[in-house]
């Protein structure tokens, strides 16, 4: 069966296309919902509510750009919309933001350790950090999406990085002291 096919049974409610549009994409938006999520647990939940939107909304897409690409979108602003009610971002000046750059010329840090400093790091910072970073959204949109200045998003992507530089020097050092 088609795409095409299956988005139109899904516009008529059939219970099997919606099945089979789970299917296809639920590790791909899964993945999404585990960079904005704080757990593996609030992921799993913000897939479920991803896909309720998706089905609800599915009269919308009009085939203009690709499904997976709408798809996407709904499930970043899913995870997304947990935090914009809860008012976890800092109002700040833009002349407070200082510019941080980490330096990855060391192999020896596994993508799983990497992942997992992002995840830990708090709301706010992490939103940003992914939207920026992972995702190449620019500032103006992130201030849209997550209703905070443009500002504010990037003093939150600023202490994003000094707080993973933090926590990559802290690596290295207990690494070169444990290889000696």
């Amino acid at each position: 069966m088609s795409l095409k096919q299956l988005i139109d049974d899904c516009k008529r409610n059939d219970t099997q296309a919606q099945s089979q549009i789970y299917k296809l994409y639920a590790s791909k938006l899964f993945s999404i919902c585990l960079k904005y999520s704080r757990n593996y647990a609030e992921a799993e939940d913000n897939l479920q509510d991803a896909f309720i939107t998706i089905f609800k909304k599915i009269d919308q897409f009009k085939a203009k750009g690709s499904f997976e690409g709408w798809l996407k979108r709904i499930t970043v602003n899913t995870a997304l919309q947990r935090y914009r009610s809860v008012g976890v971002f800092d109002i700040v000046n833009e002349d407070q933001i200082e510019e941080v750059t980490i330096e990855m010329d060391d192999d020896n840090i596994s993508l799983d350790f990497l992942l997992g400093i992002i995840q830990e790091l708090p709301d706010r910072y992490r939103l940003v950090f992914n939207l920026y970073v992972m995702d190449d959204y620019p500032h103006k949109e992130i201030a849209s999406l997550l209703e905070i200045s443009t500002g504010t998003s990037k003093s939150n992507l600023a202490r994003a990085r000094s707080i993973l530089k933090d926590k990559i020097e802290q690596y290295k050092a207990k690494s070169n002291s444990q290889s000696l």
